[in-house]
């Protein structure tokens, strides 16, 4: 299935001379969003996956539907000051500024093996927060997955030596 004709491109979003790549409308095709998710899956299971972990917001629609179908748990990656018990942090670069991203604990057990999900890839700094976190833990990078790559920004870079997955790219 050609997925990218189920992403709507917004000119000038949210600034000028950016394309925005839009995938609510990817998300709210049945059976687009499952054929999106079953690639992912299928990506998964030959990777031998134990938990999911995705970035807020949009990493947890990408991946809960995979988590569900493999049987598998789900941990979510979020700002600071938005996970209510004890957990560990990063602080990660922005294009003006910074950020802290966190996981609970003890969401990831020493030696398990984690697929991480979000639905860009672009410049690669939310994901290596993420995979800084999951290492952080103990836990194994074992694949990466994402609906769109913009490879123009060399996100791909940043995460070299991880196994990645992505359904599009532009």
């Amino acid at each position: 299935m050609d997925l990218k004709q189920f992403v709507t491109i917004v000119e000038d979003w949210p600034k000028p001379g950016i394309k925005f790549k839009d995938i609510t409308t990817l998300m709210d095709n049945g059976d687009a969003y499952r054929y999106a998710t079953d690639q992912i899956v299928a990506y998964a299971k030959d990777r031998e996956i134990d938990i999911i972990v995705g970035p807020e917001a949009r990493g947890f629609i990408i991946g809960c539907p995979v988590a569900y179908s493999l049987g598998v748990g789900f941990a979510p990656v979020r700002k600071e000051g938005k996970l209510p018990r004890e957990v560990v942090k990063v602080n990660y670069g922005l294009e003006y500024g910074s950020d802290v991203l966190t996981i609970h604990k003890d969401a990831i057990k020493p030696g398990q093996r984690v697929l991480i999900t979000d639905d860009l890839l672009a410049t690669g700094g939310t994901i290596d927060a993420t995979i800084k976190l999951v290492e952080e833990l103990g836990g194994v990078v074992a694949g990466i997955a994402f609906l769109i790559e913009l490879t123009y920004l060399d996100g791909r870079d940043k995460l070299d030596g991880y196994d990645i997955l992505t359904l599009m790219q532009y």
